[in-house]
Parts: structure tokens; C-alpha cells; sequence
């Protein structure tokens, strides 16, 4: 019997709207359902808004550290309704590119409604009953609340909230040391508020290298942040003043407003995943590493999945989920090594293993080096803040992963993601200019030193420097 449609995505966000755009690509028909708004967290309360906002208190910060380029100012006046003004402007310019007109143009079928499995043929999209010979779950994931008590009975906010302030927070506490709590730090407090970071583990950014998560602590605490790590929420209470926030060890927090950064959870009920006997859990929906399901014209892409959550791995698994579902020879999706980068100053990215890892992995022959940020001009002329580039490999050359620390590591890590994609060694980072001065110079001026050494070293090593000194 002739279905109703080819393909049937429901989310859309980055993952469905990169795989809705896909589809059409290949002739086939497409309908994306969406309850709330096109574009999901990264356009409305994500990527988007919290990279906008940080601009804004770069922009404040710059002015507070003038005088330290011989240029005299006095301390910048923030209208906090004309920064987030800003920020609603870009977020809806963004929109304007995967709005349901734009999709309409596209020759993808927008449906705004809640969308439920009946049978893993069949979904009910407001009251009508749709087929399809494929479907792609992209619901994403929302803020995790952790049970603190009390923490219910207060107005607290999260990624998804935190855009309606309307005022500045004098004091904000942020709950939680990962990217999001790390970023909305440095923001609101470069902005004027009084920031406090409770974060229960030991350390900051668990997923980064232990070296990137202390230069980002120290850079927060240059800023005025109050960072406590080993400090657990166990209670929060209403106050005459704003919010009472009670740690393990008897300490306490005093704040006007509380943002609850303390990670992300996959959202996936109220679709029928029983009704269509799709395998879930509270880790998120179980997929293949071609991203099928636990039934085959169902398949599941992104954060709903419960791997790695960020906007361009959803994005690469929504294009893969249809590639996978309509084309012959089919990919693996579920990748290990995915790129990502924590957008404080400076910024924090990363790729591949970190040097723990490859160590669990690989034993004692692994081997690390790093290369301070400071002895690369480019850093020295931008009086920037302290940072680093740190590369894991193998003693043959062979890279395993790299973390950078720097005001462009999103940008420099690029090539090192590269180079780990396509198997490249050391010896290529080292053989590739890279222009100077430039902030990517300290790859090749990393890679050249390790090359060097290599070639150095042991017999060859001997042989090499005899032969300059007597034939050369």
C-alpha cells in the first residue's frame, strides 16, 4: 500500500532539519513534525543566544582591559535589555533561514503538532493518522534537573529560561561546572552580575583535559567568579533576600536568581516508542551504528539517542540516519571521536583521545607534549590569556588527539580533527606551512619540534648528526 510519505522526521532541530534537507536532495518526500519552534536548543536557547551573549561580554571585558594596551577608558555602562535585545535579533535572523517558509520553498512539508507512534507504521500528528516508508526520531533533549530539595519550590532557571531575564542578576549561582554553567559564568559575571559556580566534583569540565580545566578556573576566577568545586547542592531555601543554596560540608551560597546547568537528558516520551515496539530507556533511544532502531524502518539521529550532544554531530547523524535508511552500502554513524569546543575565554576545544584515555587504551607507550600558547607570537602580540596546544600519539607519529586552549581553539582544532579523520601522523602537521602569524602556527611549531626529536634520536639520530658535520 502507497504511504503517505517517503520520509516522516520528528524534531526538528539540527538533526532533523539537516536530515529533512537531505531527503529532498534525493527526491523523496518529506514531512517534519515539530511540537515547539524549528531549529531546536542550538537557534532558541543553545549555541545560538549563549554565543551571542558572550560577544556582548567580551565587548565589556575589552573595555575593563584598555588601559592594558595604553588606551585609557572608564568602566563600560551594560544596558542588559539592549544585550539581549541583540541576542533575540540574531537568533531570529538565524531562524529566518529554517523557518517554515523557508522549508515550504525547500519542498518539506512543516507540521506544527505533537507526533505519537501508534504501531511502527502509522503516527498520529494532530488527530490524523500519517505513514511513511521511513521514520527518523530527532527529539532531542532537555535541561537535566537534579532532585535537590527544595530546589522545586523556587523560580529556578536553566539553558532554556535563562533568555526571559529581563534584568541583570546582581547575584547569579549556577549550579553546575560543565560547558554551559562554564560559559554563562563568564558571561553574566563580565556582564556585572556576582557569579558563583557550585560544581560537586573536584573539577570543572570533566569531559576536557584536567591541564584545560585549571587555565579556564584560573581565567574565571581572574574575572571575579566565585568557583567552588567539591561542593555539592544539598538544599536550597526561599530567603527575604533571594535564594539560600545549602552545601555538603555545612558552606552555603547566597543568591538573587539560580541556573541550573547540571546537563542534558534525551527527551523521548509521549511518542508511542511501546506502541511501536522502538527499544528505549532513560539513556535515550537505542540505536546501531547505523542508527536503526530496534525496528527496521525506524530510525533515531542526535541528542535523543543519548551519545554525544552537540549540534554538528546531530546534524552529521541526521544526514547519515537518511543516507542509512534510503541508500545501499550502509555507514557506521555512531562515531567515537567527535570534535567539540567550550566557548569561554579562552576557548577550550578538543578532539580525539585524552592523554587518560589513550593511556587506559594504549599502556605506557603513549606519549604527550605540549606547547604553550605563549611562545607563539601571534599569542604574544594579542596579550592573550594563558593557554595551550596538548597532542597525544604514538611513539611511530601515529595521533591519537589534541586539546587546545586558546582564544581560537574552536577554529585551530579543526585541522587536527582532520588530521585524525584521514590518518595523517605528526610528520604531515610538521611538512604543512601554516601562515604567520597566525594562532594555527603553534601546530606546526609543536609537531616540527616532536619530528625533529624523533628524527634525532637513537642510531638515525647519531647517523644524521655525524653526516652534517662531516659531509654537510
Amino acid at each position: 500500500m502507497k504511504k503517505d510519505y517517503d520520509l516522516l522526521i520528528i524534531g526538528g532541530g539540527s538533526a532533523g532539519l539537516t536530515a529533512a534537507r537531505f531527503a529532498r536532495q534525493l527526491d523523496l518526500s518529506v514531512a517534519l513534525v515539530e511540537k515547539g519552534r524549528l531549529g531546536g536548543d542550538c537557534t532558541w536557547t543553545g549555541c545560538v543566544p549563549s554565543k551571542t551573549l558572550l560577544r556582548a561580554a567580551k565587548s565589556a571585558h575589552a573595555i575593563k582591559d584598555a588601559p592594558r594596551f595604553g588606551i585609557s577608558s572608564s568602566q563600560p555602562v551594560v544596558d542588559f535589555k539592549s544585550v539581549m535585545g541583540r541576542v533575540d535579533t540574531v537568533v531570529r535572523e538565524i531562524f529566518e533561514t529554517e523557518s517554515p517558509d523557508t522549508l515550504k520553498e525547500e519542498g518539506i512539508e512543516f507540521i506544527r503538532a505533537q507526533a505519537r507512534f501508534l504501531d511502527q507504521q502509522t503516527v498520529s500528528v494532530d488527530g490524523r493518522e500519517i505513514s511513511a516508508r521511513r521514520f527518523l526520531i530527532c527529539t532531542g533533549a532537555r535541561p537535566f534537573v537534579p532532585p535537590i530539595d527544595g530546589l522545586a519550590e523556587i523560580d529556578y532557571l536553566t539553558y532554556e529560561t535563562v533568555w526571559d531575564l529581563k534584568e541583570l542578576p546582581p547575584r547569579l549561582a549556577i549550579i553546575g561546572g560543565g560547558p554551559i554553567g562554564c560559559e554563562l559564568a563568564q558571561a553574566f559575571c563580565r556582564l556585572g552580575s556576582s557569579v558563583t559556580v557550585l560544581e560537586g566534583a573536584d573539577r570543572i569540565m570533566l569531559q576536557d583535559e584536567p591541564e584545560a580545566a585549571e587555565v579556564v578556573s584560573q581565567r574565571l576566577m581572574e574575572d571575579g567568579v566565585d568557583l567552588q568545586t567539591g561542593a555539592a547542592v544539598k538544599r536550597v531555601e526561599k530567603t527575604a533576600n533571594g535564594v539560600r543554596l545549602l552545601l555538603n560540608g555545612g558552606d552555603q551560597a547566597e543568591a538573587d536568581a539560580v541556573l541550573v546547568a547540571a546537563g542534558r537528558r534525551p527527551k523521548v516520551d509521549g511518542l508511542g516508542l511501546d506502541e511501536a515496539k522502538v527499544a528505549h530507556g532513560a539513556s535515550g533511544i537505542q540505536v546501531n551504528k547505523y542508527l536503526r532502531t530496534s525496528r527496521a524502518n525506524i530510525y533515531a539521529a542526535g541528542d535523543c539517542t543519548g551519545g554525544y550532544q552537540f549540534t554538528h554531530y546531530a546534524g552529521y547523524q541526521g544526514f547519515m540516519a537518511v543516507r542509512n535508511a534510503f541508500l545501499p552500502f550502509n555507514k557506521k554513524s555512531v562515531l567515537e571521536r567527535v570534535p567539540w569546543a567550550t566557548f569561554t575565554d579562552p576557548e577550550v576545544a578538543h578532539v580525539g583521545l585524552s592523554e587518560s584515555q589513550a593511556r587506559e587504551r594504549y599502556g605506557g607507550k603513549v606519549e604527550a607534549a605540549i606547547w604553550p600558547m605563549e611562545q607563539t607570537d601571534r599569542w604574544l602580540t594579542d596579550g592573550d590569556s594563558p593557554g595551550f596546544l596538548k597532542v597525544v600519539y604514538l611513539p611511530n607519529g601515529k595521533l591519537l588527539g589534541a586539546t587546545v586552549v586558546a582564544a581560537r581553539a574552536g577554529e585551530m582544532v579543526q585541522e587536527w580533527v582532520l588530521a585524525l579523520d584521514q590518518g595523517l601522523k605528526l610528520s604531515h602537521m610538521a611538512e604543512s606551512i601554516h601562515v604567520y602569524p597566525t594562532y594555527s602556527l603553534a601546530s606546526q611549531q609543536l609537531a616540527s619540534k616532536l619530528r625533529v626529536e624523533q628524527l634525532l634520536s637513537g642510531t638515525v639520530g647519531k647517523f644524521v648528526r655525524k653526516y652534517a658535520r662531516m659531509f654537510g
